[in-house]
């Protein structure tokens, strides 16, 4: 599988893989790695911006600090609100 390679802010380079993406309010966001091969998660690649400034919470709802992208929680509580 090929990954796009991208450079974050911090002059890392981070691979994408553009093959499969979590759904966002308005575009997917797609993880990126840390290795071409794909073993290590990095974060992740805001599909509507293309910013790599993202951030998840505890119950995995992903924000772009850039757009306001924003993929719903994977798990939700009553008891978090």
């Amino acid at each position: 599988m090929e990954r796009e390679a991208v450079t974050s802010p911090d002059g890392d380079r981070v691979y994408v893989d553009r093959t499969a993406g979590d759904r966002g309010s308005e575009g997917p966001f797609y993880i990126a790695y840390a290795t071409e091969r794909g073993e290590d998660r990095w974060g992740f690649l805001c599909g509507n911006c293309g910013s790599l400034d993202t951030a998840m919470d505890t119950m995995g709802r992903i924000e772009c600090n850039e757009c306001g992208n924003m993929r719903k929680p994977e798990e939700w509580d009553a008891a978090h609100e």
